[in-house]
Formats: C-alpha cells, structure tokens, sequence
C-alpha cells in the first residue's frame, strides 16, 4: 500500500480534501437557498391565510376557503414579542418561530384600523421535515461519493507514482556505480515524469560517456610510462651506492607503485580481473601477507578458519589494508611508541585496526575514492589503496566495509568473505 507520507496517499488526501470542501460550500449553499425559499414560501401562505380570514366573504372567490377563521389570534399576549413589534411598526410583519423545536410555526400578522393586531400561524412542521431530509440525504450522498472518489483516486495515481518510484531506483542504481541503469523513458516527450526519466537517462549517458574516457585514459597514461618507467628502474640499479641514490631509487620505488597501482584500476574497471577461487588457510595467507609488508601488526588468529577465495587477491586487499594502517594510523604513547596496527582473524572474517585519528567522514559516507587523501591528519597518498582493495574485494565476492572505532576512534576496516 505504500508509506503514509508517499505522494500517492498525499493526493488521495487533497483529493479528500477538495471533495469534502465543495460538498460543504455546496451544501451550505442548497441549505441556505432551500431555507430562504421555504421561509418565502411560508411567509407568503400565511399572509395569504391572514387575508382570507380577515375576509372571509372571498374566501370562495380567492381559494382560501380552506383556512379557518378560528385560527385567526386577535390577543397580542398570544402572539410572539418580536411579531407584535413589528407588525405595531411596519403594519404587517411576519415571523418564523421556532421557539419549539419540533412543531414550528409560521405567524403573519397585521394592524388593523382600530389599532388591534390579528394573526394566523401555519405549522410549519412537514416543510422542516422536507429540508431535514434534503440535508441528510445530501450528507449521505456526498459521503458515498467520497468513499468511491478517494479510493479511484489513490488507484489513478499509482501509475505516476510507479513511474516515480522506477526513476527513483534507477537514480539509486546509477549513484551506486550502475551506469548502464536506465529508466527506459527513451527520448520522448510527453508528462513532468517522462521528461524527469528522459533527463535521469541523459544524465546516466552522460555520466558513462566521462567515466569511460577517464578510465580509457588512466590505462592509456599507466601503459604510456611503464616503458620508460621500467627504464628509470634500470637506471638506478646502475647509480653508484650513495645518499642521492637512495633517495633517487626511494622515489622510482613510489613511482613505480603508483604506475602499477593504476593500472590494476584500469583493469577493476574493465571489469578483466577473474578469481581463482579455492580453499585457503585464512589465518596463514593474512599472517604472509602481513609478513611481506615488512610492516610491523599484532595478527591475531581464532581458531583454524578455513575461506573459499583468491589467495593472491587476498594477499592483495590484507597488504593494502595493512599499509594504509600504517600510513595513516601512526600514534605515539607517553614516551613510547604503541603497536598501532592490529589484525584480526576470524571465521571468513578480516579486521585491520589502527589507532589513528580513524577515517574522516567522506570516506565513511561514499567509501574510497581514488586520488582523494581525506584530512590531512591522515597522512599523504595518491588514495589507490583502499579503492584496489575494495575493487578486488569485489572480484572475489566479499563485503569490505570502513568504520571508526567507538572508544579511541582508530580505523576499523573490516573484510567478510563469502560463506
């Protein structure tokens, strides 16, 4: 039925609200002019009882035979206060009285030469009735049409909010990576809804035209400067050992990273990377892994676990974790310096802690993002790390997800492999 709050009920609801606005102003409006026509009505026959009781001669002749002379009250005491006002003033007066509820009366009076008042009342009861009825019939036929036209209502517009909600899922779909997700709206004209999905899939087009020119062009820079970079290695294997050399050979080292590390991207957006999935020993592969960092963690193994995986690309994901650990996660104790950098190992499950100032808030709400570093207190990098690892994590079906521990809030990435 959907949410309360959703556009659907939100219609269905002014359309509740239109409907029972026009059949209150409309039957206020029957009302007033069914009273206004019966007080007419009724002034007029007791005027026309009033004459023909005080002439009864024309009674015959004017067809007011029918009204009894004995009706006729010559006793002001008899009369309403307000009907004997007025008629002193004005000569003739009429009055509704509804003084009882049930029974009410219309009174026409008049003054008479010798200054007497006289006066008929007609009872005024079958015509209160009438107008009684006319109100609850018209209450109870606007509310059935209410009960028809709301629910109609709530029905019709399932269909726009159906396109809403299509749209709606495709924009999520595209603002998590599918950029193939189209509404299917095509190009056409026609509603607001058809020209919002024509605009989400232009938008999508376009989106996919960037991304795969950039991707296209991050591989083509990798492929273009591993020749020469492959050169500068070369290079500075030959340079006589010395501080410069060192320093040389460091930065070769980092540009030689940052080259491989590109082009690994390019092949996770290719979507070329397939794994080699078969049984490995989670907690030795993680503790290799660890090893060949040549970066010093507390690895912590429960049990034997045992993971269907990659164990290359687990190697992969453990080292970049535990490298960006350490990068970012460095924290001096009162004069000493803390193990920073822990590792633990469960059933299918990874965890990498620091104790660092933990993952700025970017990161937490997007997740990685090449070439973006987050705060500064983080440290410095080109940001390839965590987007390989969860590029990877992905080829080999696992859930890498980045949190900030509660108590000191060092970096908590965590790993789940498939079952």
């Amino acid at each position: 039925m959907g949410h309360w709050r959703s556009l659907r009920w939100k219609i269905a609801l002014l359309v509740a609200v239109a409907c029972c606005s026009i059949a209150f102003i409309v039957g206020l409006l029957v009302h007033g002019s069914t009273y206004d026509r019966s007080m007419n009505d009724g002034a007029a026959k007791a005027y026309t009882a009033l004459d023909g009781a005080l002439a009864p001669s024309r009674g015959s002749a004017d067809g007011a035979d029918s009204v009894d002379v004995a009706h006729v009250v010559y006793n002001p005491e008899e009369m309403p206060a307000e009907l004997v006002r007025k008629a002193r003033e004005d000569g003739r007066a009429d009055l509704y009285d509804e003084s009882r509820q049930y029974s009410p009366r219309m009174w026409a009076a008049q003054r008479r030469d010798d200054g007497s008042l006289a006066a008929v009342s007609l009872d005024m009861t079958p015509d209160q009735l009438s107008r009684r009825a006319l109100d609850r019939h018209m209450w109870k036929y606007s509310l059935t049409a209410l009960a028809v036209i709301v629910p109609l209502s709530a029905v019709a517009a399932e269909l726009p909010n159906r396109r809403l909600r299509r749209v709606a899922r495709t924009a999520r779909r595209i603002a998590s990576g599918d950029l193939a997700a189209r509404t299917g709206a095509g190009r056409r004209t026609g509603d607001e809804i058809t020209e919002i999905s024509a605009g989400v899939d232009t938008m999508a087009d376009s989106l996919q035209d960037r991304l795969l020119n950039e991707q296209r062009f991050t591989a083509d820079v990798a492929h273009e400067l591993r020749t020469p970079l492959m050169g500068l290695v070369t290079s500075a294997g030959l340079l006589p050992e010395g501080e410069a050399t060192e320093l040389v050979r460091d930065r070769v080292r980092v540009l030689r990273t940052l080259v491989e590390d590109l082009l690994e991207i390019s092949r996770l957006d290719a979507d070329a990377e397939q794994a080699d999935i078969r049984p490995v020993p989670l907690g030795e592969v993680v503790a290799e892994s660890e090893a060949r960092t040549g970066l010093v963690a507390r690895v912590t193994v429960s049990g034997k676990p045992v993971a269907e995986t990659d164990p290359r690309r687990l190697d992969r994901i453990v080292a970049n974790l535990v490298t960006n650990a350490h990068r970012h996660g460095a924290e001096q104790g009162r004069g000493q310096e803390r193990a920073t950098v822990e590792v633990t190992v469960g059933d299918r499950v990874v965890v990498v802690r620091d104790h660092g100032p933990g993952f700025p808030g970017a990161l937490l709400a997007d997740g990685p993002r090449r070439f973006r570093t987050g705060v500064a207190e983080r440290g410095r990098g080109h940001g390839l790390g965590l987007t390989i690892a969860l590029g990877q994590a992905q080829v080999i079906g696992a859930t890498l997800t980045f949190a900030n521990a509660a108590d000191d809030g060092g970096a908590v990435a965590t790993l789940r492999l498939p079952g």
